[in-house]
């Protein structure tokens, strides 16, 4: 687990709630707070939909940020800035067996309970936790460690400039 602090809070959020650079991540919950406190649980409700609407929209047991992004956006905009906010994202099953795969650290994708990206934004400041959860136990951090670089490595990619916090 690390805690990577954003250097530029307001172009954070611009990547986070207007652009798509996270739209691929699962939604585990969201709390904003602005006027009241909004709470949101990310799994989807599967009787809302057909078989047909969940196999053709490829609707998985948690909603995407993509799908919950612009309704997010409209709890934060205006003249005011959020009191705070956390977001809790995780890799989608199909990347997640991609990154298991390729991780070297000898676990199945389907050992994973989640990789995780916590996103927290309170008194000014935007701190990102990368966490992991396996099925089983095991002294081997080698798939934290994996998911650490990977999350450094997305941010650099994105242009999302962070530095290394002590943890929160």
């Amino acid at each position: 687990m690390i805690a990577l602090k954003a250097e530029d809070v307001k172009s954070f959020t611009s990547r986070l709630f207007v652009k798509e650079d996270f739209d691929s991540f699962w939604v585990k919950e969201v709390n904003i707070v602005t006027y009241n406190s909004f709470t949101m649980d990310g799994h989807t409700r599967q009787g809302y939909y057909t078989e047909e609407e969940r196999e053709e929209q490829k609707i998985g047991e948690f909603s995407s940020w993509k799908k919950l992004r612009p309704f997010c956006f409209s709890l934060i905009k205006g003249k005011k800035l959020p009191e705070s906010f956390k977001i809790v994202l995780q890799l989608p099953p199909e990347n997640t067996e991609r990154f298991a795969a390729s991780s070297g650290a000898g676990i199945e994708g389907d050992q994973i309970q989640g990789l995780y990206l916590n996103i927290r934004y309170e008194e000014g400041e935007l701190y990102c936790i990368t966490g992991t959860a396996l099925k089983f136990f095991t002294m081997d951090k080698t798939l934290d460690t994996q998911w650490d670089q990977a999350v450094r490595d997305f941010f650099r990619s994105h242009q999302i400039p962070c530095t290394e916090a002590a943890d929160r």
